[in-house]
């Protein structure tokens, strides 16, 4: 075998990562192999496409129950949101000790000991039972996008070598055979050798970044916001729009090198992100590249500061420290010349069109354009935010094209808020987790405390953030306000009529309000482990998945499995 052919093999196989660029690409776009001989065919109990941290958590809950899985990723970088889009865990105040599965805790603490392990940490840094590499206001535990993907990898080798999984990365889902109500095999190409390959299994989950297989197995689903009068919901548009989804964003990292100048090149499109004032129904603050913005939660202009060295910036937020994933005091003198930290604000949110659903043309102009603001933006902080000393710009800030692991310094992957989601069994409303709406119900007969979610029979998980929409491609302001500690009901991850079809991204059954607390890290993770719970407790049953919610008897025996998985199903 030609030492080229053999390389490509091992990629197959699972674990060969790459440091190349990986384009955005659209399904419609991927030219097509027509010659058989260069179709590969896999087998396994259960396939899921896409590797974040939804997609993770299914594979590893069936592999460690003895089940053979097919992973397939479309990047090189297994991990989602946390690596190749770029953003360090948004999670709740409780994560360290509850709210999460025990598993999810494990990576978390994995993730430490690759610091403890590898890192030249001080020694107050290292002995803090809670180390947070960066320091970051976002999170608990803000790291480098690389340090998720190695410790990822390593959860999955004993499973690549002994052949129970089968990791297909740079590969992407494009067609589906469907019989009925049940998905027979699903096509996937490779994005740079453009080899198709079926693969074929009892059970398929859509972990995708944008429910791609909805569409392309005929399942019912849902995008953009539903109207009042189809949810009731408080928060609710009176007019529903599918095509008003939230904005998506092109993260990036950046260091500090006093001293050293480091502008990038004018972006294309400056001239035009410069002066740019995003069209609102409820008004922005004003500029987007600006150091003031809309406050989430009161819509009235609120400012921001900003300074790479993270020294205090007044009463107001420092914007360098909200996302720092390195802190060099965490680490022996001279380790780091500065911090590390990503970009993932205000200002580079991106909602002049929408990426679900796009056709080629439109999801290359939209990915492309979010690029050119991610870029404008660093220009922006480079050559003109203001300085305490009263100039402008910081040129000293360096764009770490190696954190993303990518040519142009961008994050692999846009960072998407929003979802194709499935018509589920069981919809999950703002009235069973929103602060005010649930106060409501619960004043007009809806049964338990008005302090509390609604409790679901059903539950499989649990999780909680604030209902945080960020402004939409439709025109929305932000929409922000309280949510409660919820549960995650398995109704709401049953498509209506599909069998073997099961998601485990951000395409479970909410509404676009709720999406807004369904979508962070933890709880993402949470779904996926309960899906690949799911899929080993119905194979063994010899049912279907929404019979395990039918009957009362199989539906306890289920939960039963799940906290013996370490998975928490109340607060």
């Amino acid at each position: 075998m030609k030492r080229r052919n053999f390389l490509g093999s091992i990629a197959l196989g699972g674990s060969l990562l790459s440091n190349k660029e990986d384009k955005i690409q659209n399904p419609d776009s991927l030219p097509q192999s027509k010659d058989p001989a260069k179709n590969l065919f896999f087998e396994a109990d259960m396939v899921v496409a896409g590797g974040g941290l939804g997609g993770c958590a299914a594979a590893l809950a069936a592999l460690r129950n003895g089940l053979s899985v097919i992973l397939t990723e479309e990047t090189d970088w297994l991990g989602g949101q946390l690596s190749q889009q770029g953003v360090p865990p948004d999670e709740h105040q409780w994560i360290e000790t509850q709210g999460a599965t025990q598993l999810y805790r494990d990576f978390r603490t994995a993730i430490r000991q690759y610091y403890i392990n590898h890192y030249p940490l001080t020694d107050e840094a290292r002995n803090r039972k809670h180390l947070n590499p960066g320091d970051g206001a976002v999170s608990r535990l803000c790291h480098e996008p690389r340090v998720a993907v190695a410790v990822l990898n390593d959860m999955f080798m004993p499973y690549i070598s002994s052949g129970k999984l089968t990791l297909l990365i740079e590969h992407k889902a494009i067609s589906a055979d469907v019989d009925g109500n049940k998905v027979r095999s699903l096509e996937v190409v490779n994005v740079k050798t453009k080899t198709r390959s079926k693969l074929s299994a009892p059970y398929f989950v859509d972990a995708t970044e944008l429910g791609d297989l909805l569409p392309i197995t005929g399942t019912e689903f849902v995008t953009g916001t539903e109207s009042k009068s189809e949810t009731n919901e408080l928060h609710a548009p009176e007019k529903g729009n599918p095509e008003n989804n939230q904005a998506f964003t092109v993260c990036f990292a950046i260091d500090y090198r006093p001293g050293e100048d480091h502008v990038i090149e004018k972006p294309v499109e400056y001239a035009f992100w410069k002066d740019f004032i995003p069209k609102m129904a409820k008004p922005w603050s004003g500029k987007l590249l600006d150091l003031s913005y809309s406050n989430p939660k009161t819509l009235e202009p609120k400012q921001l500061g900003f300074h790479p060295a993270g020294i205090k910036t007044g009463d107001m937020l420092n914007l360098w420290n909200y996302r720092r994933i390195i802190s060099k005091d965490n680490f022996k003198p001279g380790t780091y010349a500065g911090d590390i930290t990503i970009v993932n604000w205000p200002q580079n949110d991106y909602f002049l069109g929408n990426l679900i659903g796009a056709s080629q043309k439109d999801f290359e102009k939209h990915a492309n354009r979010a690029k050119q603001l991610s870029l404008s933006l660093l220009y922006w902080l480079q050559t003109e935010a203001p300085r305490p000393d009263g100039g402008k710009g910081w040129p000293e800030i360096r764009l770490r094209k190696d954190i993303m692991g990518t040519e142009d310094g961008l994050a692999k992957y846009p960072y998407v808020r929003e979802s194709r989601r499935i018509k589920a069994l069981f919809t999950i409303k703002e009235e069973h987790v929103g602060a005010e709406n649930r106060a409501i119900a619960v004043a007009n007969g809806a049964p338990g405390p008005k302090e509390k979610a609604a409790n679901f029979h059903d539950s499989v998980g649990v999780g909680y953030y604030h209902i945080d929409l960020h402004p939409s491609s439709g025109g929305d302001n932000y929409i922000d306000f309280a949510s409660l500690p919820f549960q995650i009901p398995l109704g709401a991850l049953l498509p209506v009529r599909m069998e073997n079809l099961l998601p485990a991204n951000k395409n479970i059954g909410t509404t676009h309000i709720t999406n807004g607390c369904y979508r962070l890290h933890p709880v993402e993770w949470s779904i996926g482990e309960a899906v690949g719970l799911l899929v080993k407790f119905a194979g063994e049953q010899g049912v279907a998945p929404r019979v395990v919610r039918e009957d009362s008897g199989m539906l306890k025996g289920f939960q039963g499995f799940l906290k013996g998985e370490g998975v928490e199903l109340g607060w």
